[in-house]
C-alpha cells in the first residue's frame, strides 16, 4: 500500500474512532483493536496489547497515545502525526462547541438523562476491553503472567493502588522476568 493511502486511511480511521467514542481512552481500545487488527490487519493482537500498553503507561490520553504508536508503528513519524491529528480533531471540535452552549446543556433534562444513559453504555464497553484483553491473557496459559494479571487486579480493585504504580510493577515484572529467561538462555 503506498504511504499516501495509508495516511489518508489511518487519517480517516483514527478520525472515525475518535468522532464516535465516547467515554474515555478505554472504550477507544476495543474499537482501536477492531480496526486495527480485525478490519485491517496491521497489526497483531498481542502487539495491540503491548501497544495499549506502553500508551497506557504514556502521559496524557491513552487514546492519542495508542494512535501515536500505531501510526508510528506503520509509518514513522509521520504516521504518528497523521493519527494524532486524526485523534485530536473531532474532541477538540466537539468541546469547543459544547463549551459554546454549556450552560444550556447543564441544566437540560434530556441531555442529562442521555449522558447517564451513555454511562451505562460505556460501562459495558469497558468490561468488553476488560474480557478480551484478560481472555488473551488466560489462553496463552502462561502461570506467570496469571500470577501478574491477578496481583495488579487485587492491587488496583482491592487494595487501592494508585494504577500508575500497578503498571510500572507489572512492567518491571515483566522485564525482569525477561531478563532472567535471556540470562538462562545464554547460560
Amino acid at each position: 500500500m503506498k504511504k499516501k493511502k495509508l495516511l489518508w486511511k489511518l487519517f480517516v480511521s483514527t478520525l472515525y474512532l475518535s468522532t464516535f467514542t465516547f467515554g474515555g481512552g478505554y472504550v477507544i481500545v476495543t474499537l482501536m483493536k477492531k480496526k486495527f487488527v480485525d478490519d485491517y490487519h496491521w497489526i497483531e493482537e498481542p502487539e495491540m496489547l503491548d501497544l495499549i500498553a506502553i500508551a497506557q503507561s504514556s502521559p496524557g490520553a491513552i487514546a492519542v497515545n495508542g494512535a501515536i504508536v500505531v501510526g508510528y508503528k506503520l509509518a514513522g513519524l509521520v504516521g504518528a502525526l497523521t493519527a494524532i491529528a486524526g485523534t485530536i480533531l473531532p474532541p477538540f471540535l466537539i468541546l469547543s462547541i459544547l463549551s459554546v452552549f454549556y450552560s444550556v446543556f447543564q441544566s437540560n433534562f434530556f441531555v442529562s438523562q442521555m449522558l447517564n444513559g451513555m454511562q451505562a453504555g460505556v460501562g459495558a464497553v469497558i468490561a468488553s476491553v476488560v474480557f478480551d484483553m484478560g481472555s488473551g491473557i488466560v489462553k496463552e496459559k502462561d502461570p506467570f503472567s496469571l500470577v501478574i494479571m491477578a496481583g495488579a487486579f487485587l492491587a488496583a480493585c482491592v487494595f487501592e493502588v494508585n494504577v500508575i504504580y500497578v503498571v510500572i510493577a507489572s512492567g518491571l515484572i515483566g522485564a525482569l522476568r525477561t531478563w532472567i529467561r535471556g540470562r538462562r538462555k545464554k547460560a
